[in-house]
Formats: structure tokens, sequence, C-alpha cells
């Protein structure tokens, strides 16, 4: 049976015989990135919400008030989220490319994202799928020349499937930043095109989606733009715990109208949610919500989500929405035994299973390696 990545062979042989290649020993190494990706991406994306000073709730909370219990409600007893999207990852260091004098990391990703529908009596199938091979070089200054860029172009399957991107661009999750190591960039340019795919599948459930069937995204309602499609919210399973919440009058020396996240979120019971906040100028309304006990867990900030809803209007969220947002997330985490994803704690099932819908159409490691051949190195 032929190798169905036959097609990187002539972007592989273009890159041999116009620069200098150093392949990786094996081939090919994954990418692990450290820390927590996730975590990281909530950082960039959310990096103007480090103040928090307004709420984006109606009637409008107190800090004496911060905390409402969310019982779960189940989906027998009212159907609520009906979609879910999730996105997976997978990057490669295939080597080093020499070019007149410039080193630069070769890479190569495989992305994926899948949307999953349930329907009325639980069942789950997939709705929609995309899944890409990346090849990832910087191209400029820092990369390949404008010339074997061209060369490349020229090579790409004309099936889509393949795509080879510049990772020497700005984008949400760069910032302005130029200092970036290459690979570094690799990893977020491929995960930028992750978060496309996902945007993408957003928009296949536009004419799906009322209040009584929403959609759960694994992560930000932001990447360039924010996304402002109703009927769905973002849930983020690591986020970032330097935010400082600033309320009522604040004076220079005085610390009582100040809290940051990890002070609120260590307080949140079990099955509560916290008031809702104001992020970028009241177009997000984020909250916090205990999906699991502190007994069960190693630390208090464990079996904690992030919900993330948009509002492009700028209005603030009625209270009993959120309620209703956050008791039907409650009904839905349970999961993955522990020890099997270290992020069992905080997993909700439908995404869980966009995850693994997406890995199944991942190509596998041996398929990937067989793909990897440098000519002439």
């Amino acid at each position: 049976m032929p190798n169905p990545l036959t097609s990187l062979t002539p972007l592989l042989e273009t890159l041999a015989k116009n620069i200098d290649v150093l392949p990786a020993a094996g081939k090919a190494v994954e990418d692990y990135l450290h820390p927590d990706p996730e975590e990281l991406e909530d950082i960039l994306i959310n990096r103007e919400v480090e103040e928090v000073n307004a709420f984006a709730e109606t009637p409008e909370p107190s800090l004496s008030d911060l905390y409402r219990p969310v019982s779960p409600l189940f989906r027998k007893d009212k159907p609520f989220y009906r979609f879910f999207i999730d996105g997976c990852i997978q990057t490669y260091f295939l080597g080093t490319g020499i070019e007149a004098g410039r080193t630069f990391p070769i890479e190569l990703a495989q992305i994926g994202a899948a949307v999953v529908e349930r329907d009325r009596n639980g069942n789950l199938k997939v709705l929609a799928r995309e899944h890409k091979v990346l090849l990832l070089i910087p191209k400029g200054e820092k990369g390949v020349s404008d010339g074997v860029w061209q060369l490349l172009e020229r090579c790409k399957p004309a099936d889509g499937v393949i795509e080879v991107l510049n990772v020497d661009v700005r984008h949400t999750l760069t910032g302005d930043r130029d200092d970036l190591d290459l690979r570094n960039k690799a990893g977020a340019k491929a995960r930028h095109r992750m978060h496309e795919l996902e945007i993408e599948l957003i928009k296949k459930t536009d004419t799906l989606r009322d209040e009584d069937n929403w959609l759960i995204l694994d992560g930000a309602v932001k990447l360039d733009e924010f996304v402002e499609s109703p009927y769905l919210i973002g849930v983020a399973k690591s986020f970032r715990k330097n935010p400082q919440f600033y309320f009522g009058r604040r004076r220079r020396g005085r610390q009582e109208d100040r809290r940051d996240v990890t002070a609120i979120l260590a307080g949140l019971p079990h099955m509560h949610r916290t008031a809702a906040f104001s992020a970028y100028e009241g177009k997000v309304a984020f909250w916090y919500v205990r999906l699991r006990e502190q007994k069960e867990l190693d630390y208090p900030l464990m079996g904690v989500v992030k919900v993330e809803l948009p509002r492009p209007d700028g209005t603030p969220v009625e209270a009993e929405l959120a309620d209703l947002i956050s008791r039907t997330l409650v009904a839905e985490r349970n999961v993955t035994p522990y020890g099997r994803d270290r992020r069992w704690h905080c997993h909700l099932y439908p995404i869980f299973i966009a995850e693994q819908a997406i890995k199944s159409a991942f190509y596998s490691k041996e398929v990937l390696l067989g793909a990897i051949r440098w000519p002439h190195c």
C-alpha cells in the first residue's frame, strides 16, 4: 500500500536540492511543548486582560457575593449543548536548513479539528472534520530565500491537504515579539492554523444553533478577531493565573479592593461559579466554574474551567443565563479516569470525543516517518 504522504517528497526534494539540510536523527523528532500550551495560549490571546475592573452580569454582583451555586442540570432534563469543537496538533522537527549562511529549523505538523453533534438521545456523531499537514519554514531574512519559496509553492499538491507556511510572521499567538525562537514560532503558527480550522467548523453549525442548541468551543472565543456567533461558549481547561481583579475605588496602598485569580478560585466551592467579569470593553463575559471538589484534587486550581461568552453588543449577561450555561456544563464533566490524561480533572466528555475523532484521522508516526526522505543528505 503506498504511503499517503508521498506528496511530501517533491517538497523535501526541492529543499534538499536548493539548500543544505542537516536531518534530525531518526528522520524526525516530535516536539513536546512546555509549559502547558493551552495556558500559554490564554496568556497570549487574552494578553490585554491583565486587570479586570468590571462585572459583566446583571443584576450586578458584589464583592461579598462572588459565588453562585450551579447544581448539575442534565441533558434529559434540559437539552442545551448540541455541538462540540476541539482541535489537536502534533509537531515534528525534521532538521536544520542552511542557505547563504542562515540556519533555521524545518518542521512538520499535522493539525486537525472536529465538530461533534449530539442528538436528543445522547448519541454522538462527527458532523465535520478537517485535517492538514503543514510544512513549517521561515521565509526571508531568517529563512529560505524568495526563490526557494516560489519553488516550494509550485510543488504543493493540489488537494490542499499539505500546506507550506511561513513561521516568521506575526499573529495572535506570537504578538509583537520578534525575539521568539523559530521552533517556538513554528509551533505557534501550527496552533494558529489549527484554531482557524476550528473557526471554519463553527460556521458549519451557524444555521443549526439556537437557544436550545448551543456549541462548546474548546478554548478562547478570540483569535485574531472575536468569534461573534451567537449561542456558543468557549471553555478553557487551562488558563492564565495572573489576572488581577479591582473593584470599587482604587487607592494607592490599599489592598482590600484587589483580588488575584488564585484567591478567588481557591474559595470557589464545588458546583459553583464565580460572578461574570467583563473583558474587552464588555465584548466578552467570562467566569469560572468548579467541576470537581477540591478534596479529589492535588491543588485548589484543579477542577476549574474558564467560560467565555461573546457579547458583541457589550451588554452584560443575565445571571439566569450564566447559571444555565454553568449548570449544564457541570453535567458534562465526567469523562476519563484519573491518570489517562493530565487534564482529566476538567475534561468534558463530548470534547474528549471530538479530540479522539481528530486523532483517529491523524497519520501514524510510522506513516509520517516513512514519508520523510531527504535525498542527497
